[in-house]
């Protein structure tokens, strides 16, 4: 089975997107496994479906680089809207995209015909337990978290997918590896966790390695971005209704989160090359 794709990042968090307006893959689960790994492969993130939606202009539906199906990405939303508009699948600039945590509007920003940066309504930040979830019913703001053989204050939310952030004053030197895994199985997340660590250089730049549940340390997160500013104006370290400039591996996000914790976010979004691959499941 011959799979064409195109691979695109935001801001270094790369998927492979495969076309299927038309016809959807049989197996995206293990298509993302066989496509996803570094060095042995194409090498992603994971693999993104851009499909035909009754409710939207398009459906995303997203996999890890374990084949586990995500709910949300944001710089993975960006390059679908990108993917739409440069295909010609859709000719306006502001759009929606259906997605397993709702239905996300996209404002696309283009220079020469083609797409740079999107922003995003990436919907509400939820700090309910049960939305995000975690295993106690009260909110989990600021609070002690034993994590191996350490304590950390983290705070803990729902961008459509759960994050924990957690505030340092060095992030750089942090054996990610190690302690993003013992966060991401951490029983008081139910259905594992990403996770955020968090240099704060003033209230409104921000610097961040995340630990994506089911793909390990990426490059970028947009939904970690956003819970990352709606963690910090929670606890009073960054300001409402301004842009947040946050800095992460592969490059700067913009977020702004409005009153009521409404995440928009805005960000670029690259294409890398067209490809075929010969699939066997």
């Amino acid at each position: 089975m011959k799979i064409n794709f195109t691979k695109m990042h935001g801001i270094g968090n790369d998927y492979i997107y495969v076309n299927c307006m038309e016809n959807e893959l049989k197996d995206p689960s293990g298509a993302s496994v066989a496509m996803s790994p570094r060095h042995f492969s194409v090498g992603a993130d994971g693999l993104v479906m851009i499909c035909r939606s009754d409710e939207a202009d398009a459906k995303m539906r997203m996999f890890n680089a374990d084949g586990s199906e995500g709910k949300m990405c944001g710089n993975a939303i960006r390059c679908v809207g990108k993917y739409l508009y440069d295909n010609g699948i859709v000719s306006k600039e502001n759009i929606s995209v259906e997605t397993l945590s709702g239905i996300k509007y996209l404002t696309l920003h283009t220079e020469g015909g083609k797409v740079a940066s999107v922003t995003v309504d990436m919907g509400l930040a939820s700090f309910a337990p049960k939305d995000i979830p975690i295993s106690k019913e009260s909110e989990h703001v600021n609070e002690k978290l034993v994590v191996g053989d350490k304590e950390y204050f983290s705070t803990a939310l729902s961008m459509g997918n759960p994050h924990n952030v957690i505030f340092l004053e060095e992030v750089a030197s942090l054996d990610l590896e190690k302690t993003g895994s013992e966060f991401e199985n951490h029983p008081m997340f139910p259905e594992r966790v990403n996770t955020e660590f968090v240099k704060v250089i003033n209230g409104q730049e921000l610097e961040m390695r995340v630990w994506e549940r089911g793909s390990g340390e990426t490059w970028a997160c947009g939904t970690g971005a956003c819970a990352v500013v709606a963690a910090a104006c929670k606890c009073g370290i960054s300001p409402f209704n301004e842009p947040i400039k946050v800095r992460l591996i592969g490059g700067e996000l913009s977020i702004v989160c409005k009153d009521g914790f409404r995440m928009m976010m805005t960000g670029p979004c690259e294409k890398s090359f067209d490809g075929v691959y010969e699939y066997e499941n």
